[in-house]
């Protein structure tokens, strides 16, 4: 749980200009359907969920069984072109230890990222794996995005 800073300028693109230019009093409410509708197409776990936009940042509440689930939920929401910052207030029924972040920059792929965070570059697939289905492609990865990086 927390407040998590994303580069709102880079991210997935599925605000479409109905939801980016819709009247000021319909935007939020447009915008927060796309965005629960973008989580259920990536099949990311959860019990319940509310999604509230004020401008640019997001506060997400509701329920999910596992941290990895809040995570992932998370950064989905928060690698999406116009997300400034999300409020996780979700409720995990089985906590873990949270994993820790990486703000992709340029010249970084995910072997160099294994290598900062576990001492061993051949761990790239843990990083790979636990961005599921947020990431299609281990090489597949942009400057501003922020990856989960597991604890071993």
């Amino acid at each position: 749980m927390g407040l998590f800073s994303f580069n709102k300028k880079a991210g997935k693109k599925v605000f479409t200009p109905k939801e980016t230019e819709a009247p000021t009093e319909s935007k939020p409410q447009l915008k927060a359907k796309v965005l629960l509708d973008y989580i259920q197409q990536l099949g990311l776990p959860f019990q319940k969920i509310t999604i509230v936009l004020h401008g640019d940042d997001v506060v997400l509440k509701g329920e999910v069984e596992k941290q990895s689930d809040s995570e992932k939920i998370v950064l989905a929401i928060g690698n999406v072109e116009g997300v400034d910052k999300v409020d996780n207030q979700m409720t995990v029924k089985a906590p873990e230890p949270e994993a820790k972040y990486h703000t992709v920059e340029s010249g970084d792929w995910l072997s160099k990222i294994a290598q900062k965070y576990y001492g061993d570059a051949q761990k790239f697939n843990v990083i790979f794996e636990a961005n599921k289905p947020l990431l299609k492609d281990p090489d597949e990865i942009y400057p501003g995005q922020v990856l989960r990086i597991p604890n071993l």
